[in-house]
């Protein structure tokens, strides 16, 4: 078993892992990434369409230029990179087994598996969790019927289209109006197939806007909202898929329709890839499934932080380094032994789905992301501090598909006591 040593290890080589990795090793510190594909920059690079990089390049980039851009800052930097490489576990602190155990390397130890390098067991003195999420699946939602070929998570299908170069079908349907759905409804269009229909059971759809105009509207999709999609049908292959609308809450079968297709894709979410953190003992927020941190992105187990999607969905890739610029600093304060005096506990209000970190410093400023649970215009949101208004801002339009960031700091923070709650709310 090969050993090596760094101060910092990151899991995960996409946006997040590289934008860490990045502020680690612009701290001086020893950094290494860990990913289990071939190259780095995960997820973006099956995403061809544009869109990336506006706000961290201030240019409009595709995925795999976007990942290009940041690999090559990382690589620039000196931050060595383990690719093909998988880490299948992960022990911290007095948790680390004996025959783990290294008095000189205190923090954690990373056992992985690459078909180069054989088996290596990797010590650090912080850890930095990116490792993405992954689709949820049809057996995730329980479509009932048949089990034929056909049936595609649309991530899965945007690999095979655009890096295995395969056609997965021509008549779609796509389940769920999720942007990776809406994204691949235009692709699949532009290769050549026929896109039947969207179906979403919420009667709001679960994309952002740009992708509803971009991909449906501007393509003539339909995009059936308040649907349940109750069958699918097929023996060897997908034939068709009966859907039944939403009516006051309960499915009114006797509209039924079926859509006749050979391939279905499905588009209902994504859930952080946490299995790793879940066995370390890392403790997760089961409203977004990924870990619980404190005002510096740190979890419960001393030093080992989350960022990106590892720690809840975010929309924008930018806003994804964004955050994992600022977990890498928060790693290299911990590095150097600081740590905030004090913090301040924050939660969700009012319509409000989940807010993240779950701590504030109020000696500084804190970006702070949320998700509504309801959709609204002319919204009023409110932050709290012991049941007394200290930010209120109106929002012309919100959509929980539609992540919403704000920085709260000493001025709104300042002058509180050491139990002083924190509460976030739209009216």
């Amino acid at each position: 078993m090969k050993e090596l040593r760094y101060d910092a290890v990151v899991v995960g080589g996409g946006a997040a892992g590289m934008g860490a990795a990045l502020e680690l090793r612009e701290r001086g510190f020893s950094v290494a990434i860990i990913e289990r594909e071939e190259c780095l920059g995960g997820i973006l690079m099956q995403c061809i369409h544009n869109g990336f990089g506006l706000i961290e390049f201030g240019e409009e980039l595709s995925g795999p230029e976007f990942a290009q851009r940041m690999e090559d800052r990382v690589r620039a930097a000196g931050v060595d990179a383990y690719l093909g490489t998988t880490v299948t576990e992960m022990t911290l602190g007095e948790h680390t087994p004996a025959y783990l155990r290294d008095v000189s390397s205190p923090g954690a130890t990373l056992v992985c598996v690459s078909p180069e390098m054989g088996v290596l067991r990797i010590s650090a003195r912080a850890v930095v969790l990116s490792m993405g999420c992954r689709e949820r699946n049809r057996g995730n939602i329980r479509i009932p019927g048949t089990r034929p070929s056909g049936v595609y998570t649309a991530g899965l299908a945007q690999r095979l289209v655009n890096i295995d170069g395969y056609v997965p079908g021509k008549d779609v349907v796509i389940v769920g109006s999720g942007d990776i759905g809406l994204i691949m409804a235009r692709r699949m269009s532009w290769i050549g197939c026929k896109v039947h229909a969207v179906v979403e059971i919420l009667p709001h759809p679960s994309g952002l806007e740009r992708n509803i105009v971009q991909c449906l509207k501007d393509f003539g999709i339909p995009l059936y909202l308040s649907h349940l999609t109750t069958n699918i049908y097929g023996r060897d292959r997908v034939e068709g898929v009966e859907i039944a609308p939403i009516v006051n809450g309960a499915v009114d079968y006797a509209q039924a329709r079926r859509i006749p297709c050979d391939t279905v894709l499905l588009s209902v979410g994504l859930v952080p890839e946490n299995e790793l953190s879940r066995n370390a003992g890392v403790e997760l927020n089961p409203m977004t499934n990924g870990p619980w941190v404190d005002s510096g992105m740190m979890t419960n187990m001393p030093g080992v932080f989350a960022c990106g999607n590892v720690l809840h969905v975010h929309d924008l890739v930018d806003y994804v380094v964004e955050e994992a610029r600022r977990a890498g600093a928060f790693a290299a304060d911990w590095l150097e032994g600081r740590r905030p005096a004090r913090e301040l506990r924050i939660k969700a209000g009012a319509n409000v789905r989940y807010v993240a970190p779950a701590k504030l410093d109020p000696s500084r400023d804190n970006k702070v992301y949320l998700r509504t649970l309801v959709v609204k215009n002319d919204a009023l949101l409110e932050v709290k501090v012991d049941n007394r208004v200290v930010r209120s801002a109106k929002k012309a339009h919100i959509q929980p598909s539609e992540m919403i960031a704000l920085t709260l700091g000493p001025a709104e923070l300042g002058g509180t006591g050491p139990d002083a709650a924190v509460e976030i709310s739209i009216q």
